[in-house]
């Protein structure tokens, strides 16, 4: 029985990379004094803001690739192309807030790993129809 622990383990550790996005977003409101809904006015913030949501966008392309991949090639392959995603991500995410220009490195680590996830997912999905 395949129970996709390390899998599960690295969706988790997305879901707290998500959340220490939001945290980081919120203290830089606090930190620049912008008021909600606003979300310009500082250039520092729109940059920790715009790793949010650039990194939920990214996210959403992602987990549901990553889990079709474990569920049809295996939980070790899927945890590990998950921990290169993250990786990218955690890079990208310290690169845009210090300087936009250098987020390329940690944005295509995250989008190979993205779409190594997909043909990954892509490949087991059509191994079993074909069977």
């Amino acid at each position: 029985m395949n129970t996709f622990a390390l899998t599960s383990l690295i969706t988790l550790l997305v879901v707290l990379h998500m959340f220490v996005n939001a945290l980081m977003v919120g203290r830089a409101r606090q930190k620049y004094e912008i008021k909600a809904p606003a979300v310009t006015g500082n250039e520092q913030f729109e940059r920790v803001y715009r790793v949010q949501m650039n990194t939920i966008e990214s996210v959403l392309l992602f987990l549901p690739a990553l889990w079709i991949y474990a569920f049809y090639v295996g939980d070790k392959g899927a945890a590990s192309t998950g921990l290169i995603w993250l990786v990218g991500r955690v890079w990208y995410a310290q690169a845009y807030s210090s300087n936009p220009a250098k987020r390329g490195p940690g944005f295509m680590i995250a989008m190979l790993a993205t779409f190594g996830a997909w043909f990954g997912g892509l490949y087991g999905a059509v191994q079993v129809l074909m069977h």
